[in-house]
């Protein structure tokens, strides 16, 4: 087969951080769209992408996309793919939906006529009547938008923010997705330092020493095409193989953080040791107010705590009032902050000099940006 399109689904917002991603994997043919780029790849990409993508939330085949305004048309495309060459006769294979502003709306039904449609051509593919779904899982997902439907077949599996370091987790923890996103979007860079003060299960800190070190956030995962034939396991061996060349663990980090909650930094602890980092981040049992960030010109990055009824929680008022306080005793750090609350800049007592808005799940935030000088040697770069 030849060049596939391939599917890096996005959350809200970080579409163009995403492509970012795929530019520096060296990958030029691409097409952003409401929470996906499109890009073309072969089988050693579906691997290599899987493995290295940061703020992606998984990588899809792209099999079809046509217009589906009956289930007849909606049948008939799905029927005409060549679904054998991917799925074996023991293959596993669910069908997810959605539906928005099409004339077909009942997602249940779409479900069962792709589904339908796929048995009917494995059938005549594989000369049975039966098939026992007891192999390789093979996620086939129909997506009507507008009455196109675009049918993927997902090699990911449990979503790329699974990254395998995290078993436990806290009360409301940042998705290691959104948390690699503020890292990227962030001015920071390894030979800096980097605070997070509310830093909970430790999600953002680890994420900037994965970046740091770059070190690939699926080396400690699996993923659903690692089981399907049609991709050889040397594939996945040479792109692992390149994960583990492309490590740069020579220097140290200078990665810190500090939560009031004794049971989060004892949540984040496992995790950093889980992931291999237990010598580079440094956390601590500390509120806001009693945090000493050590060294100069670094970053704070972090995700202030807030509660479901914005703009009347004094606690996450008095959160924000006292990262301001911490603020501005670190004349030469930069600040970074993810809040849904309207009042931050006011709360912390500066305006922003940039605000960028994301979803962190389904709340609408901004991450609010306060840029302090570039270190000596960044400023005569």
């Amino acid at each position: 087969m030849g060049k596939l399109q391939l599917i890096a689904t996005a959350p809200m917002g970080l579409e163009a951080i995403v492509a970012r991603e795929l530019k520096d994997l060296g990958y030029s043919d691409m097409q952003v769209g409401n929470g996906r780029v499109t890009f073309s790849g072969d089988y050693a990409d579906i691997c290599r992408t899987n493995l290295w993508l940061r703020t992606s939330d998984r990588v899809l085949v792209k099999m079809a996309e046509f217009p589906a305004r009956t289930f007849d048309e909606l049948f008939e495309g799905t029927k005409a793919l060549d679904w054998s060459h991917w799925i074996p006769e023991d293959g596993e294979f669910p069908v997810e939906g959605r539906s928005h502003k099409s004339q077909l709306s009942s997602v249940p039904a779409c479900q069962s006529i792709v589904k339908k449609a796929v048995v009917e051509k494995m059938k005549a593919a594989y000369g049975t009547e039966w098939f026992h779904e007891d192999g390789a899982r093979y996620v086939i997902e129909v997506a009507l938008l507008n009455d196109m439907a675009l049918i993927t077949l997902d090699t990911t599996g449990p979503g790329l923010h699974k990254r395998g370091y995290r078993k436990l987790v806290t009360e409301a923890p940042l998705k290691e997705t959104m948390a690699a996103a503020l890292v990227l979007l962030s001015r920071w860079r390894p030979e800096r330092p980097l605070y997070d003060p509310f830093c909970g299960s430790g999600t953002i800190p680890i994420e900037a020493a994965l970046i740091g070190w770059n070190i690939a956030p699926g080396l400690r995962r699996t993923f659903n095409s690692e089981g399907w034939p049609v991709i050889p396991q040397r594939l996945w061996d040479d792109a692992r193989d390149e994960a583990y060349d492309s490590v740069k663990d020579d220097f140290p980090l200078m990665i810190s953080g500090s939560d009031i909650d004794p049971s989060a930094i004892e949540v984040a602890q496992a995790a950093i040791k889980k992931a291999g980092l237990g010598q580079e981040i440094k956390l601590s049992v500390l509120p806001v107010t009693k945090a000493k960030p050590e060294g100069d010109y670094g970053c704070i990055i972090t995700n202030p705590p807030y509660g479901t009824r914005l703009g009347d929680d004094e606690e996450a008022e008095k959160a924000i009032r006292q990262l301001g306080f911490t603020a501005a005793t670190l004349p030469t750090w930069s600040f970074f902050a993810l809040s849904p609350a309207k009042s931050f800049e006011h709360y912390l007592g500066r305006p922003a000099d940039k605000k960028r808005k994301l979803y962190n799940g389904r709340i609408e935030c901004a991450l609010y940006q306060f840029f302090g000088p570039l270190p000596p040697f960044r400023s005569q770069e």
